[in-house]
């Protein structure tokens, strides 16, 4: 092939063709690569050019390899990541259960210092999510890079246990969000090297399902370790908690440093055929390569070329003037999205004040999560097969609000439980869509994708565990009361 001449940082919003040149665009390097054919059929101008053997393939041939090299990579990747997300949101949210095994107790902490306590994770967990996608883009070995941080977030986590002040715990909780802010934000960006457009919202689903699955699990598993293990050994039962959920998270981070892929040039247990079909996907779905390697990702370049975009600031790439408006809609909505699921951060708390005693309201967290995965799996799925993603996220979304209307103008147990059934499923189911809707349409080159879904994904953590945080503790505290097994007339 002729070799391709390179013009530094040129900028296009649409795709055009100049004579004998097929021209690249949304990338700051433009490759116009010469087109031997072009000449004589001007219609192949845009046309991208796989490798021979590729094209050599018949459609039925294609499909069939591609729906190999599909499982073969879904197999390794997804319930990896599924399981590592949820010890990460297992780590990050056990002090809401924490709570119910009186940790506020055991350490004299007041509403406040609880508050901060939660919050304070998200300090760490702003700062180091854009460092870390740009270190994980240099680097180009994901599979080595986020069991390391997971052994130690799991550490972290673990050494909770042994806090014994309230200082300790603000130490403990901001260590934590400094090293799980890794893994969420870089893995959106994982994925997106892995999989084309119309893949990629049910996979994220599959990943976020984690969360859902630990909110499911994180009440039973607590109600198990109140009632068993309180006090063996001489450790109270919100100690065994962080002690039992961070050792499971450094035994399974050790298992996946097997399983992983790397990205698709990195990955050694695939074939050179297999390789160079998962990078050809990528570059036929988009338009433009992917990650190439590590010599040829930049670092600092990266975040300054997403801050100095003005589409990272909307959310989404824009290749044409009148769709401006639809992502200052979807950035909107999006932060409502998330300020909508702050609820989670004091969940337990919000079920117990339906009255009940600390056993029954841990267990009775499990089924919205539940529920939640079903429905998001399901959003998730029709919005990849329909291409469709304003109705999957507006429709979950008016769901979503008629159930923190029940849970506001009634005090019946049945409506407000109803009303934390529904919540829980339109919110998340929502925020998937929105953020593979956003993962989709991140710009090459891959430092500033990486850049640019880091600093999303953190403007949401802010308000997901700074002030929308605060406003949901307030409401719980203040509206639903505390939450004591005593005090149901307050919550009532």
């Amino acid at each position: 092939m002729t070799k391709p001449t390179v013009y530094p940082k040129i900028d296009m919003s649409a795709t055009k063709s100049h004579g004998d040149c097929t021209k690249v665009v949304d990338v700051q390097n433009i490759e116009l690569t010469e087109s031997p054919s072009s000449h004589d059929h001007p219609d192949h101008n845009n046309a991208l050019r796989p490798p021979s053997w590729i094209a050599a393939l018949s459609p039925a041939e294609r499909q069939d390899l591609e729906k190999k090299l599909k499982r073969k990579i879904d197999w390794r990747l997804m319930p990896a990541v599924l399981i590592m997300y949820f010890l990460n949101y297992i780590d990050r949210n056990n002090i809401a259960a924490a709570k119910l095994a009186n940790l506020e107790r055991d350490l004299n902490l007041s509403s406040v210092q609880y508050q901060t306590s939660v919050s304070i994770l998200f300090v760490g967990y702003l700062l180091m999510q854009l460092p870390s996608n740009l270190f994980l883009n240099k680097f180009g070995k994901p599979a080595i890079y986020l069991p390391c941080c997971m052994i130690v977030w799991g550490t972290i986590s673990a050494a909770t246990s042994a806090c014994t002040s309230v200082t300790g715990l603000y130490v403990v909780r901001f260590l934590l969000g400094f090293v799980e802010a890794a893994y969420f934000p870089g893995c959106l960006y994982y994925l997106s090297c892995w999989y084309t457009r119309s893949e990629l919202g049910l996979r994220t689903a599959i990943l976020y399902s984690g969360s859902l699955l630990s909110g499911a699990f994180s009440g039973l598993i607590t109600a198990g370790v109140v009632s068993g293990l309180d006090g063996a050994r001489g450790f109270h039962a919100w100690q065994w908690l962080f002690i039992l959920e961070g050792s499971a998270t450094i035994f399974v981070a050790f298992a996946c440093f097997f399983v992983l892929p790397n990205f698709p040039r990195t990955t050694s247990w695939l074939t050179e055929e297999e390789k160079s079909l998962a990078v050809w996907r990528l570059e036929e779905d988009v338009g433009v390569d992917d990650w190439v390697g590590g010599e040829k990702q930049t670092f600092w370049q990266g975040a300054k070329m997403a801050f100095t975009d003005f589409r990272t600031y909307v959310l989404v790439s824009i290749l044409s003037p009148p769709s401006r408006i639809l992502p200052r809609v979807c950035m909107v909505l999006l932060f409502c999205i998330v300020a909508s699921g702050t609820v989670t951060n004091f969940f337990p708390t919000v079920v117990q004040t339906l009255g009940y005693s600390r056993i029954h309201s841990l267990l009775l967290t499990a089924p919205p999560y539940v529920l939640a995965v079903i429905v998001t799996f399901a959003n998730a799925w029709h919005a990849d097969k329909t291409g469709e993603r304003y109705f999957h996220i507006a429709v979950p979304m008016c769901v979503a609000i008629v159930a923190y209307i029940i849970a506001a103008t009634t005090t019946h147990v049945a409506p407000r439980y109803l009303s934390m059934m529904l919540m829980v499923p339109s919110v998340y189911s929502s925020f998937v869509v929105a953020i593979s809707w956003v993962s989709n349409t991140m710009p090459r080159p891959p430092a500033k994708r990486a850049a640019a879904l880091a600093f999303i994904n953190a403007r949401g953590a802010a308000l997901h565990g700074g002030h929308g945080g605060e406003l949901c503790y307030g409401v719980c505290c203040g509206v639903c009361g505390d939450g004591d097994e005593d005090d149901s007339e307050q919550a009532k």
